[in-house]
């Protein structure tokens, strides 16, 4: 039983996301390479955040400081590696390498949306790894959830959760880096206050509160979608032909 806890609770975090990965990433070595550069950054952020709990020692207690100064860290790294990335782009190239190095960034990305979603999809798997492994640790067992205190749902909730963080980060990164090129500051605002409102959501969790960190989450990831997919200009019938059968 609690086998299948674990397996179950990875596949609902995890499966979608590396879906995403297998058939939108995996095929090109260069994204592969920013997926982990971007992963690297979130860790560093995590760094940073843990060396401010470790810190600020009256603070330790109250877990609202620690979450929100990390999300600003998560904000901060992602605009760093938006600075990374342009950086690279408008590097001074020899004139007789100009060809190659202008094919060669064509292959590490198809435009400036790719890396975005790559970057935005790096940050969320490594979020989502950190959130949940212990929290799978704990579902191989030897005891579950439920019997004595506590809810028997609090793998699934996890899981659940962890998936919606892994898609919003995913989504935000194509926002933010778009709103950065295009100056819409209040898009940048829309990715850090979501960011902020959802990981404080959360914090009702300890209250059992779950039905309302869910649903503001999922509200959220619903709305940032559909901002991403406007960003990337997108269309309903392109997104209709998807699931229709060749």
């Amino acid at each position: 039983m609690t086998l299948m806890d674990f397996f179950g609770c990875a596949f609902l975090a995890f499966g979608l996301p590396l879906a995403m990965f297998t058939f939108t990433i995996a095929s090109n070595p260069y994204r592969i390479i920013i997926l982990i550069a971007s992963a690297f950054f979130w860790l560093i952020s995590l760094l940073l955040s843990s060396i401010l709990w470790y810190a600020v020692v009256p603070l330790q207690n109250y877990l609202a400081f620690g979450l929100v100064f990390s999300v600003l860290f998560q904000e901060s790294f992602r605009y760093l590696l938006y600075c990374v990335m342009r950086k690279v782009e408008i590097c001074n190239i020899p004139p007789d390498r100009l060809a190659a190095a202008e094919r060669a960034v064509n292959h590490v990305v198809d435009g400036r949306l790719e890396y975005s979603y790559v970057c935005g999809l790096g940050f969320g798997l490594m979020s989502g790894a950190f959130a949940l492994v212990n929290v799978l640790a704990d579902a191989v067992g030897p005891g579950t959830m439920g019997l004595r205190q506590g809810t028997e749902y609090f793998f699934m909730i996890s899981a659940a959760i962890t998936l919606c963080f892994i898609l919003l980060n995913t989504f935000w990164g194509v926002i933010f880096f778009t709103a950065l090129d295009c100056r819409n500051w209040g898009q940048v605002i829309w990715v850090v206050s979501s960011h902020l409102l959802v990981s404080c959501m959360t914090l009702l969790n300890r209250y059992q509160a779950y039905a309302a960190s869910i649903l503001s989450a999922y509200i959220v990831l619903v709305i940032t979608i559909v901002i991403a997919f406007r960003l990337a200009n997108g269309r309903m019938q392109n997104l209709i032909c998807c699931f229709r059968r060749k």
